[in-house]
């Protein structure tokens, strides 16, 4: 990849503050700056990566900061209205000063003139829900790719949206969105929009599961996507296909998916019992079996490749195109993610998650199981997966949540190993042939890592090390 950017257009010669200095915060203020904008930064934290840039910065917590400036571009992890506004942004509101964030900036930016003269005009692809959106972004981005098609990846994974560079000729670019990003873009544009799942996560960042939902259902509602594929497994899916149905007269503008039941009229395609089916008005036009694929265990992961299938159907790629790319897709690192297998046991990484919602689906996919949890709880700990129990021979409790999740586990094997360290050797010293040993924490890894990241690489490595 070059090392271009999205000039951000609109702004030519205005005043735009941005709030938050992580990797999109910077990436935006690149874009801004490169599309002519007099950028202005600040971070409750540290501003030195933004002065060494050449950026000016201001303490917009400070009235004289404000002078003329028109817009305010704040990071996905700022809060703009639940549990309660930042500072900063309530700042912005009180002068009316416009609050966006890097997708709407990108939406607003994308295309260009160069588009006009192009065979295939570029499009968009726009994944979000609760669990999976990862996975499904990264398979439609591999099956395109694997198919010959010019394509990036970016938004929650890999490369910031504005950091992406400028479209080529019939390129896709896939996107995988958070609801946090989602709820305060003011512009939003897919092509093809994707609804996965809803589990609840975030709810104080958004008033409750309503407010989850409704963040959600701008993708839809707002961007007006020629195609909706979407998870019609929970009632939010089934309203949301209900909805997007009527507006378009395009033909079948839904592709409903789903793991948990048969939808055999309009467009759908489900997955039961490990094989994938893709049906058109009332007959089936192509059918798969997932269950070789091994970077995709488990039903969630079926829903996964559902929604990829769907999206890719939709680009116009063939059934035995999108077959090759699912077979010679590698997984995501820290997702799923079989890490070794030794003396007939199995070690598999899920970093990743972080919910309890996530942490049930990595369960639900093994049958022995040495189960690696904990970490800075969540509400609710992890009664929620007390019918799964029955999988765990053995638990291995960490961090911050050992003690209240053994209380939680109660008769079910476990010990309080306090470190990722411990608990991986006594795991491994422990498991028997056909054991999976999984790291699966339905916990936030702050209390010991910097990231579900760090704590996945810490593990493969103690995995590694292993004699």
């Amino acid at each position: 990849m070059g090392s271009g950017m999205i000039p951000v257009r609109g702004y030519a010669g205005h005043r735009v503050a941005v709030l938050g200095l992580g990797r999109s915060g910077l990436t935006a203020a690149r874009a801004l700056r490169a599309g002519g904008a007099e950028v202005v930064c600040w971070d409750d934290g540290d501003v030195g990566p933004a002065e060494a840039e050449g950026f000016a910065v201001a303490d917009l917590r400070r009235d004289a900061a404000w002078e003329g400036v028109m817009a305010l571009v704040v990071s996905p992890g700022v809060p703009h209205l639940y549990p309660a506004p930042h500072p900063v942004v309530a700042a912005a509101q009180a002068r009316g000063v416009v609050v966006d964030n890097d997708v709407g900036l990108f939406f607003r930016s994308f295309g260009d003139a160069d588009w006009e003269v192009m065979e295939r005009m570029p499009q968009v692809v726009c994944v979000t829900g609760s669990n999976g959106k990862s996975t499904t972004t990264a398979l439609i981005a591999h099956c395109l790719t694997a198919a010959g098609r010019p394509v990036q990846m970016g938004g929650n994974i890999g490369r910031g949206v504005l950091d992406l560079e400028p479209a080529t000729d019939g390129q896709v670019v896939v996107l995988e969105l958070s609801s946090y990003q989602i709820e305060l873009a003011r512009a939003l544009a897919p092509d093809i929009a994707v609804f996965l799942n809803l589990s609840p996560d975030h709810l104080e960042r958004h008033g409750g599961i309503g407010g989850y939902f409704a963040a959600k259902r701008r993708l839809f509602a707002e961007g007006g996507p020629e195609r909706s594929v979407i998870g019609v497994d929970q009632a939010e899916g089934r309203f949301l296909a209900g909805q997007m149905r009527e507006v378009a007269e395009n033909g079948d503008p839904v592709i409903r998916i789903a793991n948990s039941v048969q939808i055999k009229d309009g467009w759908s395609v489900f997955a039961r019992k490990g094989f994938l089916a893709e049906w058109r008005r009332g007959r089936q036009v192509a059918a798969i079996d997932l269950r070789g694929v091994a970077s995709l265990p488990g039903a969630h992961n079926h829903q996964n490749a559902c929604a990829a299938w769907a999206v890719l159907r939709a680009l116009g790629l063939g059934p035995r195109q999108i077959e090759e790319g699912l077979r010679s897709y590698p997984g995501l690192a820290h997702r799923s993610q079989v890490v070794a297998v030794r003396g007939g046991v199995t070690f598999v990484n899920d970093s990743k998650a972080t919910n309890v919602d996530a942490a049930a689906q990595a369960l639900r996919a093994f049958d022995r199981v040495r189960w690696i949890v904990g970490g800075e709880p969540k509400a609710g700990g992890i009664e929620a997966l007390a019918p799964l129990f029955g999988k765990v021979a053995k638990a291995y409790l960490i961090g911050a949540a050992g003690d209240a999740f053994a209380v939680t586990l109660g008769a079910v094997p476990h010990e309080v190993s306090g470190t990722l360290e411990v608990a991986v050797a006594a795991a491994a010293a422990e498991a028997e042939p056909g054991d999976t040993v999984l790291l699966a924490p339905a916990c936030a890894s702050f209390d010991q890592f910097d990231s579900f990241e760090a704590r996945g690489d810490a593990f493969v490595r103690l995995v590694e090390g292993l004699v």
